[in-house]
């Protein structure tokens, strides 16, 4: 194979690749209740991540993700759908330990920002959204800690 962008791409999404904890919760506020559990891992013969989930909320959704990376560009997309029938396709870039997705579209735009911290095994980020595209504010907090 000829070293590409793609290659150095690829190995930054080594970062996610495990299982990690989730915990949500409102803007400054206690987290909501309920475990949540995430793994990320590469699709056998494929250079695709695999994000699944599993939140113990009714309220938040289950789900699974498709990560991949334009083969020249060195940009990510993130394939998304849920257990409510909700399909997205999400922006990507992860780089200097940052994190993150975006959209804009209907019914609203959102993004998504989580910093790594020194060790990798920790992710403080927040989900943002735009009810009329323009207009940011946050939606929920969110942390990972790397389980294995």
């Amino acid at each position: 194979m000829n070293e590409s962008t793609s290659t150095a791409a690829r190995e930054r999404l080594e970062a996610l690749v495990g299982e990690w904890t989730m915990e949500a919760g409102p803007p400054g506020g206690p987290p909501w209740p309920g475990e949540a559990r995430v793994t990320f891992e590469w699709l056998e013969g494929a250079p695709l991540l695999i994000e699944r989930w599993h939140v113990d909320m009714p309220e938040a959704p289950d789900g699974i993700a498709v990560i991949g990376c334009d083969g020249m560009s060195d940009t990510y997309y993130q394939l998304y759908t849920d257990d409510r029938d909700v399909q997205r396709i999400y922006e990507m870039s992860l780089t200097d330990g940052v994190w993150k997705l975006w959209r804009d579209g209907e019914p609203f735009s959102q993004r998504f920002t989580g910093k790594f911290s020194e060790d990798g095994t920790t992710i403080n980020g927040h989900w943002e959204i735009a009810e009329d595209g323009k207009t940011w504010e946050t939606d929920f907090d969110l942390t990972y800690t790397k389980v294995r």
